[in-house]
């Protein structure tokens, strides 16, 4: 692929970030934004949302104007609203705004920490899925000890099909090697046991499609404590599984951080140690920290629209940010619509 150049503001890539959304915002959203711009001269950042409170926020920072916009956007949808209600009355809040953009093409991706089900229900109605797509995964980054793996599907499809299952290990396959750059990803299936009679109805009628397709390196089921080993670059399941995955990762490496702490601290000589590997040790933990992967694409639809944690802070929404620039240069959305287009 030819290089992309940056020469002034029209090559650069446009994101819109819902500025409204998550238990943060606008504080941390528009941080964020900043500090992507800081970070890269490849985009222009448009906060979605309401224009006074984000006026405020930006007031606080010294950043390059010319790579912040401001969307307006007068309502906002709520955590615990209806999602197809609030994407079909609320035309003008921060997140139905910001996926016009993208619909438009007006803009090349949407970020948003907001409602869930609002951004899986606007992409799929507002941006639109890609032709031969039958359901759109949200596909997170997860750390392991040889690097990252992509869990996908872990949120939009509870009641995933086997033929869904099939598109999401093929969509998977051109994200890990068009983005992380790793050739002939393996595909695993999330199973209860390495043998294929194992597994319950989905898993037993997935296997066999799996093992079918040639145009992608599928290595048969691994179990969820093998995942960060590293044993498989993409993780295949449905969504009731992926989150229970990603929300146990997620977990389990907040807890062993605090016992890691909890521990240098309990005498002198545990507090020397400690700050003898407190280099090593941040560094080792960082890599294990989600935030530092950014957000989770919605893959397979006519734009990029990536979902970041509710709770998310001001570094996992640059990182969020960051992330499409590569998305978007690797044009990983005429990919998958190759890849599915064949079948």
């Amino acid at each position: 692929m030819i290089a992309r150049e940056y020469k002034d503001m029209e090559d650069k890539i446009r994101i819109v970030l819902d500025a409204m959304g998550g238990d943060n915002a606008p504080v941390e959203t528009v941080k964020g934004a900043v500090l992507a711009v800081k970070e890269s001269d490849k985009i222009v950042v448009e906060l979605s949302g309401k224009e006074d409170l984000i006026k405020t926020e930006l007031a606080k920072y010294e950043y390059p104007k010319e790579q912040i916009k401001i969307l307006p956007a007068s309502e906002v949808i709520e955590m615990a609203e209806p999602p197809v209600v609030a994407i079909k009355s609320k035309k003008d809040s921060s997140i139905v705004v910001g996926m016009m953009k993208v619909r438009k093409g007006e803009a090349d991706a949407f970020v948003s920490a907001g409602s869930t089900g609002a951004v899986l229900v606007g992409g799929q109605v507002l941006v639109g899925r890609l032709k031969g797509v039958e359901r759109p995964p949200l596909a997170p980054l997860i750390p392991t000890v040889k690097g990252v793996s992509l869990l996908i599907d872990c949120g939009a499809n509870v009641d995933a099909r086997a033929s869904h299952l099939v598109q999401f290990a093929k969509m998977g396959s051109v994200y890990m090697e068009s983005v992380m750059g790793i050739k002939n990803p393996r595909v695993a299936i999330v199973n209860i046991g390495a043998e294929e009679e194992k597994g319950n109805a989905l898993v037993k009628e997935t296997m066999p499609l799996l093992k079918e397709c040639k145009d992608i390196n599928f290595i048969g089921s691994i179990e969820a404590r093998n995942i960060p080993a590293g044993d498989a670059d993409v993780i295949v399941c449905e969504a009731f599984v992926g989150n229970v995955i990603l929300k146990l990762y997620e977990g389990v490496g907040s807890m062993l951080l605090k016992k890691v702490k909890a521990g240098l601290m309990t005498s002198l000589r545990s507090k020397i140690g400690g700050v003898l590997i407190k280099p090593a040790l941040k560094s080792t933990m960082k890599e294990f920290d989600t935030s530092e992967y950014g957000g989770a694409p919605m893959l397979g639809l006519k734009g990029l629209v990536v979902k970041t944690h509710g709770s998310s802070k001001a570094v996992e929404i640059k990182n969020s940010i960051l992330q499409c620039i590569q998305f978007t240069e690797q044009d990983i959305t005429g990919k998958i619509k190759n890849k599915i287009s064949v079948e």
